[in-house]
């Protein structure tokens, strides 16, 4: 399906934008961040699964490739527009009420920390219906329960039509729960995030 006026008008009232990938979903986040752009008027939030202790280069590159400031979430780090942020490894990372992130060690959650359902069930709470949340390739069903919650809390939820994706079982779960207002192909997901 293409873009429609309801998905741009959504689109254009959200505060903040959350992507969630896992398995086979880094080509396209990395896409996505180097065409922000510079003045998208939103906070970005990217929660990709990595390995336990693994040394990561990913905020290097993706900052290195983006129009828009990037950093890592730290602890009560306040969330800015124009900014994208980058979700630590071996952190769960949740948006407080204040609009400032919070950094949590529990366990993992679908042997993943941090967990796209924790900061996706978080931003439910505090932005509602001013958010556009993006689930995209992986593994496992991290990621469906928080976009269901977000749907709920009337947020505009997207998932990469599982045809499209590297690992299908992530956006399949999320359309299985009736998490997704719109299943989308990655062209249409890159046009959108370039309005």
């Amino acid at each position: 399906m293409a873009l429609n006026n309801d998905i741009l008008q959504r689109w254009h009232n959200s505060a903040i934008v959350l992507i969630g990938g896992s398995a086979g979903s880094f080509k396209l986040i990395f896409r996505a961040v180097k065409n922000f752009p510079i003045a998208l008027d939103k906070a970005v939030i990217i929660v990709i699964h990595r390995k336990k202790n693994f040394f990561s280069e990913i905020e290097k590159l993706f900052a290195e490739n983006s129009r828009m400031s990037l950093r890592e979430i730290a602890d009560k780090d306040v969330i800015e527009k124009n900014t994208i942020y980058i979700a630590p490894a071996n952190y769960h990372s949740l948006i407080e009420k204040e609009k400032t992130f919070s950094l949590d060690v529990s366990e993992a959650v679908w042997y993943s920390k941090p967990s796209i359902d924790v900061t996706f069930e978080s931003a439910a709470d505090v932005y509602g219906p001013n958010c556009t949340a993006i689930l995209l390739s992986g593994a496992n069903q991290d990621g469906a329960a928080g976009l269901l919650k977000l749907k709920n809390a009337g947020a505009l939820t997207i998932v990469q039509n599982p045809d499209e994706a590297e690992m299908s079982e992530m956006p399949l779960a999320a359309i299985q729960t009736g998490a997704a207002t719109y299943t989308l192909s990655n062209n249409d997901i890159f046009e959108l995030l370039q309005t």
